[in-house]
Order: structure tokens, then C-alpha cells, then sequence
């Protein structure tokens, strides 16, 4: 979530090829505390990301990748505590955790924002059938709450997507258990077309390996293209990417934001990325239009050098 340029590259880990994908994520009911959000995934929206987005570069001018982020508990002199490390599948709960420093052993409490929010939480399962984008409220003594439901037991992976104030953007990630009966599923095949409350999202581009390039999504509805959509949390699109297997994970944002007197809002949102590692990846592509956030999901064959559209 960290606007820092106008074209962000987006890295994973090692250099791949990409093919393309989609697939539908589980809604969450309108009452979801998430206001104004819808998908078609079972999600409730996704907004900000990890690991550092921007690799410096190498002794021959191409660029370094970053460590994927969320994937471990701790980094960086912090550490995230889960205190809601089981929920009941189909049941509205609170989940609660903190940011605990290290060094004091005590929650942080001071954050700088990123994008209107001090801090972002996504909620996935393993098999990436359930998104949850959310903005959990934080208490006075650090810890942060907010309420979820998760419609099928499994395990789940939490992110928490934050800078401390003053320091460096930090991922860290847990495992969160939902209890019952379960049975893994692969992810949707590839395609470059998804379909989410009436709109239809068109994915274009391709990825190069060790090189930075562009992936373009194309809002439309009813056949028309959709050329008014609208800021949110400070941009027209964000993007989360998560691997398969591990969920390693990576929020990218588009080329441009709104006001900057270049970006148009719709029907195209573009992105850069870096290739990543081979496998299999989730998108999930969030856009704002008439007051509501839908989530249009894609799987990404990563691997192979072929471009998408």
C-alpha cells in the first residue's frame, strides 16, 4: 500500500513467466463490518500489501528482489500476536491481536498511515478460496479488533500490512484455525476474464522474468466500459497477490492516482510487477464504483514466458 512512486514494481522472489487466471471468492454477507464492500470471492475486500515492494539494484543494473512479506511472525524487531488464534466457521466473531515491539515487549501503538489507514489486515485461506480485506480499529493500549466471518473451516492465514512510526513498512503473518471438517482445493484455473456483481474484469499483459512489466485490468458492465470509478483509500485500484503453498504475499498498487493530473479513473487500472517464483498465484484486484468496493479474483500461472490477453 505504500505510494512512494507513480509506477510501483511489485517482486515475489525469483524471476518466472506468467500465465493467467480466475476464479469467483465467497461473499461476505452485506452486514460484514467491511461498509460498502462487495465481491464475488468469499471476501470482503483487499486493500494493502506487503513485503518491501521496491528491490534496490544489483551489480548489473537489474533489480534485486525483495523478500516476499508475510510469511514470517516476526521482523524487524516486532511480532505479531494473534490473540484470537481460533474462530467457528459461519460465526461472526472479534478477532484481536497486537504489534508487539521486541524490545519492550509491549504492543506499538504509534504508526504512520498508509494510504488512510494505520494498518491492514488480510485474512485468507490456504486454498485461496476466502478473501477477506479488513480495517480492524486499534484500542488505546495497542491492541486492534474487528469483527469477521469465515464461511468454511480450515486453516487461514493472517497479514498485517504497517509501517511503525518512522521506521520501514513491515508484513508479518500467522496462521489462524477455523475448526471442522475440510477438504483442500486447488485453485480456479487460469483465464483472463472474471466476473463480480454484474461488472466483467479483463486481464492483459504478461511478465518477463527479472524484468518489470505491466499488467493491465479493464472494468466494464452491461457490455460498457466502466470510466468512472471512484478513489479508494487514495487509489482507483489495489491489487494483493498471494502464492500458493506458502502465501507468500505482495499488494501492489497501479500506475498513476487520482489528482495526479494523468490517471483516469477507468476503465484501466495497470500495474507493474517483477516476476516472482514459479507456481501458481491468486489476484485479487479491489475497485470502488457508485459507493461500493467489489473484488474480482485471477489465478496466475507462474513460470512460463507467454503474456496474457
Amino acid at each position: 500500500m505504500r505510494l512512494r512512486r507513480v509506477a510501483l514494481a511489485a517482486t515475489f522472489g525469483t524471476a518466472y513467466g506468467v500465465g493467467s487466471g480466475v476464479g469467483e471468492i465467497s461473499p461476505e454477507p452485506a452486514s460484514a463490518a467491511h461498509q460498502g464492500h462487495t465481491d464475488g470471492a468469499r471476501g470482503e475486500g483487499s486493500e494493502h500489501g506487503g513485503g518491501d515492494e521496491h528491490g534496490g539494484e544489483d551489480e548489473a543494473g537489474g533489480q534485486e528482489l525483495s523478500p516476499p512479506g508475510g510469511l514470517q511472525i516476526s521482523e524487524g524487531g516486532y511480532t505479531l500476536d494473534l490473540k484470537t488464534p481460533r474462530l467457528q466457521p459461519g460465526k461472526r466473531a472479534e478477532l484481536r491481536f497486537a504489534i508487539v515491539r521486541e524490545a519492550t515487549g509491549r504492543p506499538l501503538t504509534a504508526y504512520d498511515r498508509e494510504n488512510d489507514k494505520e494498518l491492514h489486515l488480510i485474512v485468507a485461506s490456504r486454498d485461496l478460496a476466502t478473501f477477506r480485506h479488513l480495517h480492524p480499529t486499534r484500542a488505546a493500549d495497542g491492541t486492534w479488533s474487528t469483527s469477521v466471518a469465515l464461511p468454511e473451516a480450515g486453516p487461514y492465514r493472517v497479514f498485517t500490512d504497517f509501517t511503525p512510526k518512522g521506521g520501514e513498512g513491515l508484513t508479518l503473518g500467522t496462521d489462524l484455525a477455523v475448526p471442522g471438517a475440510y477438504e483442500s482445493a486447488k485453485p480456479p484455473a487460469s483465464g483472463t476474464t472474471a466476473r463480480v456483481d454484474g461488472y466483467q474484469v479483463k486481464l492483459a499483459g504478461g511478465m518477463t522474468p527479472g524484468k518489470s512489466s505491466e499488467l493491465t485490468l479493464t472494468v466494464s458492465k452491461d457490455g460498457k466500459p466502466v470510466r468512472d470509478l471512484q478513489p479508494y483509500l487514495g487509489a482507483y485500484g489495489h491489487l494483493v497477490a498471494l502464492r500458493s503453498g506458502d502465501l507468500a504475499y505482495l499488494h501492489v498498487h497501479p500506475s498513476g492516482e487520482p489528482g495526479d493530473g494523468g490517471t483516469e479513473p477507468g476503465p484501466e487500472i495497470s500495474f507493474m510487477a517483477t516476476a516472482p517464483s514459479p507456481g501458481a498465484y491468486r489476484l485479487f484486484l479491489d475497485f470502488k464504483h457508485q459507493g461500493q468496493v467489489h473484488t474480482a479474483a485471477f489465478t496466475v500461472q507462474a513460470g512460463r514466458n507467454t503474456s496474457i490477453g
